[in-house]
């Protein structure tokens, strides 16, 4: 069967290097005792592979790609039912899944890297791990700690749900096409906080609201929102928001009046 086509509409660029694939897929840790690993945008298989030969992991794909999916369906004859021609960010977990705990995995198109983590934090207590290949720059913007300059909501967000761990570097070589960035391999697992200790959807909207201007200070950025800021440590007063912490983001949370 002829090979898969690229699109650049789809963001996709095919990992061509078995060596990596095997080393991607062996970052699954199992962690939160899952079988089912979701990949998203399998492309040609090169992960599904090594995840179809794994005995510990139960492998679904899924893409928005017929020319992809036409491809799977030929090269794994007996997944059929398990390669979803869906859209990720849309489908429902449960209805595939019901409530058992999964894994999320894959050479993600960077053109909707973002989007796939907020999923993946929407259903943050069914999803215990992911393994995924992202734009090195998001990798890094993910990853990083308060006070770092590309610190941001994907950074905060991400880290007050999961350990976030910056496994390794992936040079353009390895894919076709290339693409014009280097890329890194990131690794979650769900840390035990089931909820924060606070009210989690004004968190989201603190931290959103705070790294949209983040060139302001907090009570500037923030003023918005009627916050007590004499219940608060003076040092959070003057910073911005790059600057602060999942827990500082509690507390300016937990001091906004009712």
């Amino acid at each position: 069967m002829n090979k898969v086509k690229p699109k650049k509409k789809l963001g996709q660029h095919f990992l061509r290097d078995e060596t990596i694939a095997k080393r991607i897929v062996e970052s699954l840790t199992g962690h939160g005792n899952y079988r089912t690993v979701l990949e998203v945008g399998p492309g040609m298989g090169i992960l599904s592979e090594f995840l179809i030969e794994s005995k510990d992991f139960d492998w679904w794909g899924i893409d928005l790609d017929a020319e992809s999916i036409e491809y799977l369906r030929h090269l794994f004859p007996g997944f059929h039912q398990k390669i979803l021609e869906k859209d990720f960010l849309k489908i429902s977990f449960t209805e595939f899944f019901g409530e058992q705990n999964l894994a999320i995995i894959g050479n993600f198109p960077y053109n909707i890297s973002s989007q796939i983590l907020f999923k993946i934090l929407e259903n943050r207590n069914q999803v215990t791990e992911m393994v995924g290949m992202f734009q090195k720059e998001v990798a890094m913007r993910v990853v990083s700690g308060p006070g770092g300059k590309v610190n941001g909501i994907l950074s905060i967000l991400c880290q007050a749900f999961y350990d976030v761990e910056y496994l390794f570097q992936v040079n353009e070589n390895v894919f076709n096409p290339p693409p014009k960035v280097k890329s890194a391999v990131i690794r979650f697992k769900r840390n035990n906080i089931q909820k924060l200790a606070c009210d989690e959807k004004r968190f989201f909207l603190f931290v959103k609201t705070a790294f949209n201007q983040r060139r302001k200070t907090l009570r500037n950025s923030l003023k918005v929102f009627d916050i007590n800021w004499k219940d608060l440590p003076e040092k959070l007063h003057g910073q911005r928001a790059e600057q602060l912490s999942v827990n500082d983001f509690v507390q300016i949370v937990n001091a906004e009046k009712k």
